[in-house]
């Protein structure tokens, strides 16, 4: 806690702290090949018996602290509610979107890349407020978005409603070498609004990574990387950076062969 204040955390909620319920119980890919991750039900906490008093900022079996960040002046104040991980972690998925408190500029970051060095992973849930407006609430799993997310305007009409699944959008297609025990993952495309939105990976049998790449708006953007079965780099394949510019082409930028030799190399293109 001592290391939070150095580093210039908020201030803890010390005030009477608003009840959430509780999350719903983990989901696994337990589905068969291929399959989509939407599911139809409502995420409701289901209401057991209890002998003991729950243990509060407890979320999926993890202890979690609590703060808060404020943006803006007079009545368009912004306010964040949010829990993160007491101990420092990473993330636990492939995802693309890591949610995590910045120390040093003191505000919520959404990135590709996470130093836990430099911040703390959000963990429970989250509210972003002005005044007693709701505009945004869900809940966050290691630093990914998880369960139902809702998202309003100022006059408290709803404008968005998604789902997700450590992170993973529940439109997302699974598939397994193994769909009686789905214990192999083969391939994971993510589905945003019926499109390919985010990182895609393609896996090996022996569970390494057989190519990975990027999607927006349903087109491949940035470098494709393929690899061998052991996991060396086999080439990578270049597309747009922005999805939908037709002034680049797709192109093969490096080629290596099995011992890892550099044998194609396109510098032309490269340099454009």
């Amino acid at each position: 806690m001592l290391l939070l204040a150095i580093l210039g955390f908020p201030a803890l909620v010390v005030a009477q702290e608003q009840q959430y319920p509780g999350p719903p119980a983990d989901r696994q890919f337990t589905v068969d090949t291929p399959v989509t991750l939407d599911f139809n039900e409502e995420e409701e906490v289901v209401q057991k018996p209890k002998k003991k008093k729950p243990k509060r900022k407890v979320y999926y079996g993890i202890k979690t602290r609590k703060g808060f960040t404020k943006k803006g002046f007079g009545d368009r104040v912004t306010y964040e509610l949010f829990h993160y991980l007491k101990n420092p972690q990473r993330p636990e998925t492939f995802v693309r979107d890591i949610y995590w408190y910045d120390f040093t500029r003191r505000e919520i970051r959404k990135t590709i890349a996470f130093d836990p060095e430099k911040g703390v992973l959000l963990h429970g849930p989250y509210e972003k407020r002005q005044g007693e407006i709701v505009l945004e609430s869900g809940i966050f799993y290691k630093g990914t978005k998880h369960g139902r997310w809702m998202r309003y305007d100022r006059d408290s009409v709803l404008l968005d409603k998604e789902k997700y699944y450590k992170g993973w959008p529940k439109e997302s297609l699974v598939s397994y070498y193994d769909p009686g025990t789905h214990k192999k993952m083969k391939e994971i495309t993510p589905i945003e609004y019926g499109e390919k939105e985010g990182f895609y990976y393609r896996f090996f049998e022996n569970g390494k990574i057989a190519v990975t790449g990027e999607y927006r708006w349903d087109q491949r953007v940035g470098d494709w990387i393929e690899n061998y079965p052991d996991g060396k780099r086999k080439r990578i394949i270049t597309y747009p950076e922005k999805p939908f510019d037709e002034n680049l082409i797709s192109y093969i930028k490096v080629e290596w062969d099995q011992k890892g030799k550099e044998i194609y190399r396109n510098n032309k293109m490269a340099a454009n």
